[in-house]
């Protein structure tokens, strides 16, 4: 009789063992739920971040190309100027070696070859 008596109450701890739910488990998916949900704001959050700074970084550039586009044309435009200065200097140069050979010419009277 001991033995069957210890086999019963045996039998009901494991029974009742068996037979509890654990508590957490209706918790669970709700605190799953949250999280996926807070990860998907992160993501969200993170994504509209980036996509802002990519923006400015591409304005950024575009800014930066228009002033080196600038500053080329205006270095080209130096250039052409100093160009054209410079020929007209070098044309200005020639007048005034042609106005004095001119004017060298006209107070030098011509050598005087002797007759023979």
């Amino acid at each position: 009789m001991k033995k069957l008596i210890a086999t019963v109450i045996a039998g009901l701890f494991a029974t009742a063992a068996f037979a509890q739910t654990p508590a957490t488990t209706p918790a669970a998916p709700a605190a799953a739920k949250a999280e996926a949900k807070e990860a998907k704001a992160d993501a969200k959050a993170t994504a509209k971040e980036t996509k802002a700074h990519i923006k400015a970084d591409a304005k950024a550039a575009k800014v930066e190309a228009e002033a080196n586009k600038d500053v080329a044309v205006a270095q080209a435009d130096a250039k052409a100027d100093k160009a054209d200065a410079h020929a007209k200097a070098h044309k200005t140069k020639a007048k005034a070696h042609e106005k004095a050979v001119k004017a060298d010419a006209a107070v030098t009277p011509a050598p005087v070859t002797p007759a023979k």
